[in-house]
């Protein structure tokens, strides 16, 4: 059948939707880029917090629109449906099959009933590549069990279950067989890898095995918890050759009393000692984090502390959203002190205050030579735009915009002399041999 696929969220679930996709197309599937060609259109969702919520429902009923047309069926599966699968079963009847999370072991099963055709087991198939086919995630755990009082994670994904290690190495050759120049590692929490199986942290065994993969060149982590980032660690990845130094700590707060209340571990304290020892160890690491403004109880002295140690601290990369309220969270029953008008004001506050500390840090670049991997050309401008180690996948992080006198192909790392920046990206000319 034709299927159109529709991903939404995070790259944990990208991963989820290439491996349903590779399980569709080894039963003979064909996918199709309009959703009018489809004869079945499924969609992953997220359900997170509630703007992914929203996204999610506008989502699913715009593509029931196309059941009017060619469409015969519609399914959705992913975080919404395992968090929502009986209330959305009774509101959405346009939907033709809700699949939770935990159902995904029968997968095959569900699906062969569909769409009327046998299919292999769920990730016994080979994934499918999605993306530009140079950069892949490895997911290296499913759930989490941090239990931070404002995240309903736990609650659909479970607690933290590690990945074999032998799977993951065994994956993670197949993806550099396949060309992937750059593997970015993710999982809720990639410090806590191997708690669960080994009883031990195991992240740093983990990358070292990576490391030894013939066909990387860079090996990227993402959410690296700052209580859990130990020296042994820190130095183990200095002597790795293709694991970045790119820190990715969600901090969430800086204030003690506030990060008690979300139930994270770690304090201003164990951070500044943390950044301190990561900048000793390493020449030009990057580091990023993220923040929540407005949660229950928040006060403008707990705010500012906040914006205090974003000025000393001087994150190179940073987001922040604004408190989401969710159904079934620790953090549901709090008084909502923080109206939706302040919460707005803060996050302005604080972006524009990242932004200013962006455009210093970029500014140092000015003169230096980075190397990059090339990720497109505009057409207009005869420019190439590609991403510096500092940048992560996605658009998160920002790009490098370069000019290069020579004809480049996509997926290849270059050295570029960077002559301007702004507050997110870099501009520069291919380093002349």
């Amino acid at each position: 059948m034709k299927i159109g696929f529709v991903s939404l969220g995070c790259a944990k679930n990208l991963v989820d939707s290439e491996k349903i996709m590779g399980m569709l197309k080894e039963g003979g599937h064909e996918f199709v880029a309009k959703p009018s060609d489809a004869q079945v259109i499924i969609v992953n969702t997220c359900g997170f917090i509630q703007s992914a919520k929203e996204e999610a429902i506008n989502t699913i009923l715009e593509m029931a629109e196309y059941k009017k047309k060619n469409c015969q069926k519609l399914i959705v599966c992913g975080c919404l449906a395992q968090r929502y699968k009986e209330e959305l079963e009774k509101e959405m009847p346009e939907v033709d099959r809700f699949i939770a999370i935990r159902e995904y072991p029968r997968l095959h099963e569900i699906l062969k009933e569909e769409l009327q055709a046998p299919l292999q087991v769920y990730g016994k198939s080979e994934r499918l590549s999605s993306g530009k086919p140079w950069t892949a995630y490895l997911k290296i755990a499913e759930g989490c069990s941090n239990h931070c009082t404002y995240c309903a994670i736990p609650l659909i994904r479970g607690e933290n279950v590690s990945v074999a290690m032998d799977k993951l190495v065994e994956e993670a050759k197949e993806l550099a067989g396949r060309g992937v120049k750059e593997l970015v590692v993710i999982a809720q929490d990639t410090t806590k890898y191997g708690i669960d199986l080994y009883h031990r942290y195991a992240l740093l065994e983990l990358l070292e095995k990576l490391n030894a993969i013939d066909g990387f060149h860079w090996i990227r982590i993402l959410y690296m918890y700052p209580d859990e980032i130990s020296d042994e660690l820190i130095e183990g990845m200095k002597k790795l050759d293709k694991v970045l130094p790119y820190f990715d700590i969600p901090m969430q707060h800086s204030d003690s009393r506030m990060l008690k209340l979300m139930n994270r571990r770690g304090d201003e304290h164990t951070v500044r000692k943390l950044i301190e020892k990561i900048r000793d160890t390493f020449d030009e690491p990057t580091l990023r984090t993220t923040y929540i403004v407005g949660f229950p109880t928040e006060s403008q002295q707990d705010f500012d502390k906040m914006c205090d140690f974003v000025k000393e601290i001087r994150w190179n990369k940073m987001g922040a959203f604004t408190y989401s309220i969710e159904e079934d969270t620790a953090a549901y029953d709090m008084e909502q002190t923080v109206s939706e008008e302040e919460k707005q004001k803060r996050l302005d506050i604080l972006m524009n205050l990242q932004r200013d500390i962006s455009y210093e840090n970029n500014q140092l670049m000015i003169g230096k030579t980075i190397e990059v991997l090339v990720e497109g050309k505009d057409g207009l401008s005869d420019k190439y735009v590609g991403r510096g180690s500092m940048h992560a996948p996605d658009d998160v992080d920002g790009i490098v915009v370069f000019t290069s006198t020579k004809p480049l192909e996509l997926g290849t790392f270059v050295d570029v002399k960077i002559d301007d920046a702004d507050e997110y990206d870099l501009y520069g000319e291919l380093e002349k041999a």
